[in-house]
């Protein structure tokens, strides 16, 4: 049975992106900060559930001593964090847990995968990015810089790995995520997170002849 890992998991997309994965027949380990509030999908999908904080080396280090995570195919990164207001009103300490989560806790992530990926020269470690990512907003500043910088981690990583036998794709998630607290006003205006799972399982199993190291999800209304 093959395994997979989803750091940063809850609901929307890595929720739907476990039950998928389930589905597909993969042993799957979810780790957050809080586990409590994956419970329900825990035992809905048979998932293992990791407490880490992904932004700390030693917690990340202990999670992949495990088989769950060691002996993972499939990685997600799909930890975030976000701070809004205006520049000159920011705590710095918030830009700077901005920047831990979103990219620095990518990197440790993505080397303790790597380490172990490269030894069986497989495997597929995916990136949740954003429209921030790609486009700074207004009052959003620490965000960008730290999806940014993810998009950089993804693609840095593309060009290294993927010569070894690693899969590395960063996945643009451009525009809003439908859920329960913000349901869709029925046009497909916005992103379903069932989708984004099926579009990331079919990333997973593209062949190494043409492997993606990017690609962009947006609801057809999308502007760009």
């Amino acid at each position: 049975m093959q395994r997979a890992l989803i750091v940063g998991a809850g609901p929307g997309f890595s929720a739907s992106f476990a039950r998928l994965l389930a589905a597909e027949g993969y042993a799957v380990a979810l780790a957050a900060r809080d586990t409590a509030k994956l419970a329900d999908l825990a035992a809905e999908t048979g998932a293992s559930l990791n407490a880490c904080d992904a932004s700390d080396p030693a917690q990340v280090a202990a999670l992949f001593a495990a088989p769950e995570a060691s002996e993972a195919e499939v990685v997600l990164y799909n930890a975030s964090f976000r701070v809004r207001g205006p520049t000159v009103e920011l705590e710095p300490e918030d830009v700077r847990r901005t920047l831990e989560v979103c990219a620095f806790g990518a990197f440790l992530v993505a080397q303790q995968a790597a380490r172990h990926m490269l030894r069986r020269r497989s495997g597929t470690i995916l990136l949740t990015g954003a429209s921030a990512g790609v486009k700074g907003f207004a009052r959003s500043a620490p965000f960008a810089m730290g999806k940014f910088a993810l998009r950089g981690l993804g693609q840095s990583l593309a060009r290294e790995l993927h010569p070894q036998g690693v899969h590395v794709v960063h996945i643009v998630v451009d525009g809003g995520i439908r859920s329960e607290k913000r349901p869709d006003p029925k046009q497909d205006s916005l992103l379903d997170p069932d989708a984004i799972a099926t579009a990331a399982l079919a990333a997973i199993r593209q062949p190494r002849s043409a492997w993606s190291a990017e690609i962009e999800l947006r609801p057809w209304v999308e502007t760009f």
